[in-house]
């Protein structure tokens, strides 16, 4: 399990590929969730102090 500790985007926000969109701690390691391709998020289904684990849906693109 990991920590949110920090949300950098939200719903309706343009990303382009790469861009950092969460950042999660684990372990005492911080991990910046990227984007995977350029788009619009749909929904943060995450915020700041969440506890998240392994193959929890943290955020969705718009199609």
């Amino acid at each position: 399990p990991g920590t949110v500790v920090a949300v950098l985007v939200k719903e309706g926000s343009e990303v382009k590929f790469g861009q950092e969109l969460l950042t999660i701690e684990a372990m005492k390691m911080k991990n910046a969730i990227r984007a995977t391709r350029d788009g619009k998020i749909a929904a943060v289904y995450v915020k700041e102090g969440d506890s998240v684990r392994h193959g929890q849906p943290l955020l969705e693109y718009a199609d």
